[in-house]
């Protein structure tokens, strides 16, 4: 979610940026229009009802927990202009102080956790091409000073305990390899490798309380990963045991984090290992013996967070997309369920320095993201932070239900269900009493749709009276490693089924209209898009692919180097001639002939993983034989907008398109 520039700001920008046209373009002519950093083709003037309603529900803002400060004050990114920004928030209600200011969105921020340390790490791209740096923050001073070598990739840095050692990723080295260098953030020295890939992708994910050692993941796909541990002295590396001894080989496993304990006799992780789900697991370096803390939930775990003095640890399972929170008493071998927070999505657990209070954000269908506190010794919570919905009556919100519709196979004999989530208008449909239907489709293909907070969402179903389903089609995570590789290789057209099988159950609602339903998607999602308008075109009135895949051939020769072999993993290897040529056949270019429904195409054109040519051959293609392509690009966005001004450009396109759509045959 974007935050709020000033009302008046917001009412210039939509009519300075509203392009002319009073007709959209179609064939192979359209007319190219530069608006700033945007790219016009065949983008007709937007709706004066869009225009008139939409920039209230966008107006809002929402805030992420990133960290605490020393101090006992918080981190936390939000956004008063164009992009988000780091803030800092020195009471429960208090204003929020502006630290960072920039054109170019915050990534990751952390705070130096040396007692009394006056500073914070940050990361940032430029124009979304993914290639971050890392910045160090003087709170004294307020000046940012850049750590990288402003050109390479960089992330996911780990302050060492003492706070003087920073441990990062990067591919300086060939601009292929993800390497881990080690930079002391208070000298100029560079950073110096300590581990080079040699085809592996490495992340660190903590060190050691000596200051001796990193915890290293080699992540290879949602469902094989590894975890090392590195000597910092020599780059030496150790393969963590994950077989429940050290002799026991280990199993492919999917891992979603990990932590050493506080002792330093072990770690904490969350991983399949090979089973359904990614459990709280404990390792212990003796004997490599495995502990599950969680066996008893038949849901991942999204997050966790240890306490400094090795008392508590926190987690949160991911309960059928809902987050729910608990903090285990390792001590006591209790596990507690705090009371006070509101149910919905928690993201950012991090303990502060006392080991007692617990940091996090949690956002609702209804709400968005805020920041809160868990004080543990009272049992009380603690709201930070008051995000404003925008100029939304709240009555008007729609709840987010979580339902399951039948598939095309089966599964022990009955039909395999399909999660999906479904928010719908609370009043009755106009006209033949049914409501349109978009059905927006997660990318990944790994991600799942959760029922989060969207203002665009919110907006499709109160003004235009769309009811909004997401599928999580086979292949998402979150319910079980069974599920998310039922896309895989040859599998891959079983998604678009998916979709086939949704359509059938919309047209049994009484009141939804199956002659008036639109898809969207982004990335993968995209691509899904472009199948579904290919397979079901009779069944739907149009489409709106962003960032999406149009032919998996070109995407995994063009995609990032750094990328290219873990999306092999994901999609194939177009490398083996049969794998070519089975990923030619399902590619939507390939098939464009069959796509007679209007698209909206959405880029931007600075895309590391789904470049801009993904974009650029459907549109012309579909262009060639007449048929009507909305085409909008922005020059200084990667894989998404993330820009407020873009964004909202985007919104009020979509909208135009979709309320254009909704109209009665």
């Amino acid at each position: 979610m974007e935050r709020p520039h000033i009302a008046a700001a917001l009412l210039l920008a939509a009519a300075s940026l509203t392009c002319g046209a009073a007709q959209p373009a179609t064939g192979p002519a359209a007319a190219r229009e530069i608006r700033g950093n945007l790219v016009l083709e065949g983008v007709p003037a937007h709706s004066p009802r869009v225009l008139a309603t939409l920039d209230g529900w966008l107006a809002g803002r929402s805030a992420s927990f990133r960290d605490f400060l020393p101090d006992g004050s918080l981190l936390i990114s939000t956004r008063f202009g164009d992009t988000e920004q780091v803030h800092r928030v020195a009471q429960p209600g208090g204003a929020r102080e502006q630290l960072t200011f920039d054109i170019e969105p915050v990534g990751a921020v952390s705070a130096n956790p040396a007692p009394g340390a006056r500073g914070f790490l940050f990361s940032r791209d430029r124009g979304g091409n993914e290639n971050a740096q890392l910045y160090l923050h003087d709170l004294d001073t307020r000046q940012s000073r850049r750590l990288t070598d402003g050109k390479s990739r960089h992330g996911s840095a780990v302050w060492a305990r003492d706070g003087r050692r920073l441990a990062f990723q990067g591919n300086a080295r060939n601009g292929v390899n993800q390497d881990i260098y080690v930079l002391d953030p208070g000298s100029d020295a560079v950073p110096r490798l300590v581990v080079a890939s040699q085809g592996q992708n490495w992340s660190p994910l903590d060190w050691s309380a000596d200051g001796q050692r990193l915890l290293l993941l080699d992540y290879r796909s949602v469902t094989d990963a590894a975890l090392y541990l590195a000597e910092i002295a020599t780059g030496s590396l150790t393969r963590v045991p994950l077989g429940g001894g050290r002799d026991r080989p280990s199993p492919q496993t999917g891992i979603g984090d990990a932590r050493f304990a506080a002792d330093g006799r072990g770690i904490w992780l969350t991983a399949d290992l090979g089973g359904e789900y990614r459990q709280l697991r404990y390792v212990d370096f003796e004997d490599g013996s495995l502990r599950t803390l969680t066996g008893e939930l038949p849901w991942d775990i999204d997050d966790f967070a240890p306490s400094d003095d090795g008392r508590w640890l926190a987690y949160v399972a991911n309960v059928d997309g809902y987050g729910e929170l608990r903090i285990a008493d390792l001590g006591a071998a209790v596990t507690l369920q705090p009371r006070g927070l509101p149910a919905g999505l928690i993201s950012g657990l991090r303990f502060d320095r006392s080991s007692n209070t617990l940091g996090m954000g949690i956002e609702t269908s209804l709400a968005p993201r805020d920041v809160w506190t868990y004080d543990i010794g009272k049992g009380t919570a603690t709201r930070w932070t008051r995000s404003e919905p925008g100029l939304v009556d709240p009555t008007r919100l729609a709840t987010t239900q979580v339902f399951r519709y039948p598939s095309w196979d089966r599964v022990a004999g009955a039909p395999r269900q399909i999660p999906a989530l479904l928010q719908k208008p609370t009043r009755p449909a106009v006209g033949n009493g049914r409501h349109p239907v978009v059905i927006d489709i997660h990318g990944g293909p790994e991600a799942q749709s959760r029922p989060g907070y969207s203002a665009y969402h919110q907006y499709l179903v109160a003004e235009l009276g769309y009811a909004v389903i997401q599928p999580n089609v086979r292949g998402s995570t979150g319910y079980g490693r069974s599920y998310t590789l039922l896309d895989n290789d040859r599998l891959r057209e079983d998604s678009v089924r998916d979709i086939g099988a949704l359509l059938v159950w919309i047209a049994a609602q009484p009141d939804l209209d199956p002659n008036r339903v639109v898809v969207m998607g982004g990335s993968y999602g995209g691509y899904m898009v472009l199948a579904s308008l290919i397979a079901y075109g009779d069944r739907l009135r149009g489409g709106i692919n962003v960032v999406g895949i149009s032919n998996f051939v070109t995407f995994l020769t063009a995609t990032a180097d750094y990328r290219r072999d873990r999306r092999r993993i994901e999609y194939g290897d177009e490398r083996n001639p049969a794998m070519r040529a089975f990923l030619q056949r399902i590619s939507p270019l390939g098939r464009a002939h069959m796509i007679r429904r209007p698209l909206l195409v959405v880029q931007g054109l600075n895309d590391p993983r789904v470049p801009a040519s993904e974009s650029e051959q459907i549109v012309a293609r579909l262009r060639a034989q007449g048929n009507e392509v909305w085409y909008l690009a922005a020059r200084d966005e990667g894989h998404g907008f993330r820009k407020r001004p873009n964004r909202d450009f985007y919104l009020r396109t979509a909208a135009t398109f979709l309320e254009r759509l909704a109209a009665e045959p």
